[in-house]
């Protein structure tokens, strides 16, 4: 990870960096504008930025207090008495300076080195951004087998209703304009099931 991180820092105009989850499921109409946003306020002011997510059970995670204008206070790491009803979600943005930042981090008392704690050393220097995801998108944290059969059926039940796939690497491609029409097509052709003739739909312009 550090030898990735120092790599980013030396190709990127600020050394930028995301860390994402593997277990999380991000999904909403405007998400990669927010996430765009995000990059580049971390470009241009430097810090980090995370997101705050409205749960019904925050002593699982990483929970936001606020102030009485919304302003973040500190972030507390599986509260026994949550200080709201906000979490933050296994998505982040860092500046370059985040890799000294997190070498200095000491474990825990659970013997791990907390996110949460990397997210308060940046907070404390008034380097932190929080935004607020609306309820108009879904994170699924699918950590578990029960939260992950909830976010296939999630992602199932949205796929079928719409006729379009949600994270497709090839769509998101063609879309940004990484990949052409020929090389969606090629791509489509080498697959010899549901998902290749997916593709073809796009490349056809029915999706």
């Amino acid at each position: 990870g550090r030898e990735f991180l120092e790599g980013k820092a030396k190709t990127s105009r600020a050394g930028t960096v995301c860390l994402i989850l593997g277990d999380n499921v991000f999904f909403g109409h405007g998400l990669p504008e927010l996430l765009m946003r995000a990059v580049e306020s971390v470009e241009r002011e430097g810090g980090a930025t995370v997101f705050a997510y409205p749960v019904r059970d925050p002593q699982r995670y990483g929970v936001i207090e606020f102030d009485a204008n919304g302003r973040a206070l500190g972030i507390e790491e599986k509260p026994a008495v949550a200080r709201s009803n906000y979490a933050v979600p296994g998505i982040y943005f860092y500046d370059g300076r985040v890799i000294e930042r997190a070498a200095a981090l000491k474990p825990s008392a659970r013997g791990e080195l907390e996110i949460t704690e990397l997210n308060n050393v940046y907070l404390k220097l008034g380097k932190l951004r929080v935004e607020t995801l609306g309820r108009g998108f879904a994170w699924l944290d699918a950590g578990t087998p029960e939260a992950l059969l909830q976010a296939a059926n999630f992602v199932q039940a949205v796929e079928e209703r719409q006729g379009m796939m949600i994270s497709s690497p090839e769509e998101i491609a063609f879309r940004l304009g990484y990949i052409g029409i020929d090389e969606l097509r090629a791509q489509a052709k080498s697959l010899n099931n549901q998902y290749g003739e997916y593709l073809t739909r796009l490349a056809d312009g029915k999706i």
